[in-house]
């Protein structure tokens, strides 16, 4: 009997040359594979004018959904894509639920930014209590009318400044379990 290893689909994260984003998605959708760019509108100032532009969340990041024993070097080899990007010497993978969550904001925040990998040791833990995001957990980082709340996904090894009502959020309350 001949054993055959299963081969399984997964979420990993690609790096592109700068401002090649686009480019690397419209080729890996033209050969067929599953991709996601997040973008964002975000006004840009000109000397002369204002515009909206739509411009990618994670500069020079883009996900791709494969079988990455069958199709690495079929990917690795597509001009723009510099590689996957690696975490401890491993080729990290993307939880699904992670992707999930951004297209989530990118539909239901109109404002978002993506902070430095660091996650900061003050503040409070809290949890989204009421909106489209319901559930999320993540750091205080800011009181200002609105409060400013870090959301850190970890396999992306990002983290998402958020613009959510006060009302929205509360406090987790760790117990200590004897």
């Amino acid at each position: 009997m001949i054993q055959t290893k299963a081969i399984k689909a997964n979420w990993y994260l690609i790096y592109t040359n700068p401002r090649a984003e686009k480019k690397v998605e419209a080729e890996l959708l033209k050969r067929g594979y599953q991709v996601f760019l997040p973008m964002q509108k975000t006004l840009k100032q000109w000397s002369d004018r204002k515009k909206w532009v739509e411009e990618p969340l994670f500069k020079s990041y883009l996900f791709i959904y494969i079988e990455l024993e069958k199709f690495y070097y079929n990917i690795i080899s597509i001009h723009g894509i510099v590689k996957f990007v690696k975490f401890q010497n491993e080729i990290a993978t993307v939880d699904a639920r992670e992707i999930e969550l951004v297209k989530l904001m990118l539909g239901n925040i109109a404002e978002m930014e993506v902070l430095a990998s660091e996650i900061p040791e003050s503040g409070d833990e809290i949890e989204i209590i009421a909106g489209p995001l319901i559930g999320t957990k993540g750091k205080l980082i800011k009181h200002q009318g609105n409060k400013n709340v870090l959301i850190s996904l970890e396999t992306m090894q990002q983290n998402l400044a958020l613009h959510i009502q006060s009302t929205y959020i509360r406090k987790i309350v760790k117990t200590i379990m004897n």
